[in-house]
C-alpha cells in the first residue's frame, strides 16, 4: 500500500507539472485547452480519493488532499526549473509569452495548493492544532513553509496507512464477529465527562467494537458525583439494559473513577447478578495521594469557588445533581483505601484491570503534561493523573508499557485526543479485549 501510494502520488506530481507549464504548447494547439481543463478538473476531484477502497469516505479525502500536496511540491519545483530556462529563450524577444505562462502556472498551483491544504486539515484526525498553526505560521515564510508542509505530508500520509490497514484487517474479520459477546457492552466514563452524542469520550473505539460485532451501551451517570451516587445511578441503567435487551446480563468497561462506581454499585447495591465482567481501565483503587494534598492545601474559598463554578455550569447542561467536590474527595487515597479493603471482588464476576504509564511528561498532552509532575512527586510512576500502584485490581492485571518514549497518558487509554500512538494501537487493544470475553463464551 506503501508503495501504491508513493507512486500514485508521483505520478500525479508528473501529470500536475505538465499542466502548470503547458501554456506554450496550449498557445500553438487551441484546442488542447479541452485535454487541459478536462485532465485538471480530474486532478482536483479525484486525484487521491480512489485509491484506498476499503477506507471511510473521510479517509480518501485525507488521501486525496496529500496527493494535491505532493504534486504541488513536486510541479512547483519544475515549474520553477521550467521557468527559469524559458526566461532565457524568451526575454527579450517574447517577454509576454513568459508573462502568460508564469500567470497560468501560479493558478494552477495556487489551486492545487489549497485544495489539497483545506482536505487534509478538515478531514485528518493525526493533523493536531499545533501542526496546523505551525502550517499557517510559517505558510508565507519561504523554506519554513516547506518544512511545514512536509511535517504535515507526513503526519497524513501516516494516518492514510494506518487507517487503510486497519480497514483491510476489518475487513478480513467481519464475518468472524470477534467483539460479538454473549452479552452487551457497558462503557462508563470517567469524572468530568458525561455522554452525550456530539463528543465521545471513548472517542473511536466504540465504532471499532461494533464494527467487529459488539452491541455497546453507555454509563449516563452523573460527570461530577459521590461514587455511591453514580454507583446507585449505574446499578439502575445495568438494571434497565438487562430489562430492555433480555441479556441477563452486561460486561462492563469502565475509565478512570467510573472503575470505582461500579465496584460500589456491584458491591453495595446489589447489581452484581446481572453483570457477567467488570474491567476497570486506569483506575485509582487505592486512590490519589495528589488529591489528599490538594484538598488539604488550597483554601477553602478558593475550593468552594471551582466547586460551585463546575456545579452551576453543569446544571445549566441539565446535570441537577452535580457535586464536585464529592466527586474529588472520593478519589483521595484517604477514601478510597478503606473502599478498596470493604469493596472485595464479587463472586461469578470476571474482575479486570489494566493501567498505563507515562515514562515522561511531555508525553501527555495538557493537563496531563502538567499534573504529572505533581502525581510523580507523590504517588511515583504514572499516566498523567493516577499512579501505578493504583492500578491493579482483581485477578487480572495487565500493565501497558510501550517500547517507545511516548507511552501512554490517562487519555490516551480512552482514545480521547484520536492520536495514533506509533507503539500501541488503543482501538485494536480493546478489539482483542472483548474479543477475549467472547473466547471465554461470555
Amino acid at each position: 500500500m506503501k508503495k501504491m501510494v508513493v507512486s500514485i502520488a508521483l505520478l500525479y506530481g508528473v501529470l500536475c507539472s505538465l499542466l502548470a507549464n503547458g501554456y506554450t504548447l496550449l498557445e500553438q494547439y487551441p484546442l488542447l485547452w479541452i485535454g487541459w481543463g478536462c485532465l485538471f478538473l480530474f486532478c482536483q476531484f479525484f486525484a487521491g480519493t480512489w485509491i484506498l477502497r476499503g477506507g471511510s469516505r473521510r479517509l480518501r479525502i485525507t488521501c486525496h488532499g496529500g496527493v494535491l500536496l505532493v504534486a504541488f511540491l513536486l510541479s512547483v519545483c519544475v515549474s520553477v526549473i521550467f521557468h527559469f530556462i524559458l526566461a532565457f529563450r524568451t526575454i527579450p524577444e517574447t517577454p509576454s509569452l513568459l508573462l502568460r505562462s508564469g500567470l497560468l502556472c501560479v493558478a494552477t498551483e495556487f489551486l492545487l495548493f489549497w485544495n489539497g491544504i483545506l482536505c487534509v486539515y478538515i478531514t485528518s484526525y493525526q493533523l493536531g492544532v499545533k501542526q496546523r498553526l505551525v502550517g499557517i505560521l510559517c505558510g508565507m515564510i519561504p523554506i519554513a513553509n516547506l518544512i511545514a508542509l512536509g511535517g504535515i505530508l507526513r503526519t497524513v500520509f501516516r494516518e492514510v496507512l494506518f487507517e487503510s490497514e486497519k480497514a483491510a484487517v476489518n475487513a478480513a474479520r467481519k464475518t468472524a464477529r470477534v467483539c460479538d459477546t454473549k452479552y452487551p457492552i457497558l462503557l462508563v466514563h470517567g469524572v468530568f465527562f458525561r455522554d452525550t452524542k456530539y463528543f465521545n469520550y471513548w472517542g473511536r473505539i466504540p465504532a471499532e467494537l461494533e464494527r467487529n460485532g459488539a452491541r455497546v451501551f453507555y454509563g449516563n451517570h452523573p460527570s461530577a458525583a459521590s461514587v455511591a451516587d453514580c454507583g446507585a445511578q449505574l446499578a439502575a441503567r445495568i438494571k434497565e439494559i438487562v430489562a430492555q435487551e433480555g441479556c441477563e446480563k452486561v460486561h462492563i468497561i469502565a475509565h478512570s473513577k467510573g472503575g470505582l462506581d461500579c465496584r460500589y454499585a456491584l458491591a453495595h447495591l446489589g447489581a452484581a447478578p446481572y453483570v457477567a465482567s467488570l474491567t476497570t481501565i486506569n483506575t485509582p483503587h487505592r486512590g490519589c495521594l495528589f488529591a489528599d494534598y490538594l484538598l488539604e492545601k488550597v483554601p477553602i474559598d478558593i475550593k468552594n469557588k471551582v466547586a460551585d463554578t463546575y456545579n452551576k455550569t453543569l446544571r445549566k447542561l441539565g446535570e441537577q445533581d452535580a457535586d464536585f467536590l464529592a466527586a474529588v474527595g472520593d478519589l483521595t487515597a484517604a477514601v478510597c483505601i478503606p473502599f478498596d479493603l470493604d469493596t472485595p471482588c464479587p463472586e461469578g464476576v470476571l474482575c479486570r484491570s489494566v493501567g498505563s504509564i507515562l515514562p515522561k511528561a511531555s508525553g501527555g498532552q495538557f493537563p496531563l503534561n502538567f499534573s504529572y509532575h505533581l502525581v510523580k512527586y507523590f504517588d511515583g510512576a504514572n499516566d498523567g493523573l493516577v499512579s501505578e500502584d493504583a492500578f491493579a485490581w482483581g485477578e487480572q492485571y495487565t500493565l501497558l508499557t510501550p517500547k517507545g518514549e511516548r507511552g501512554i497518558s490517562h487519555g490516551d487509554m480512552i482514545d480521547l485526543n484520536r492520536q495514533n500512538l506509533p507503539d500501541f494501537d488503543v482501538r485494536e487493544f480493546y478489539v482483542e479485549l472483548v474479543s477475549d470475553l467472547k473466547n471465554r463464551g461470555l
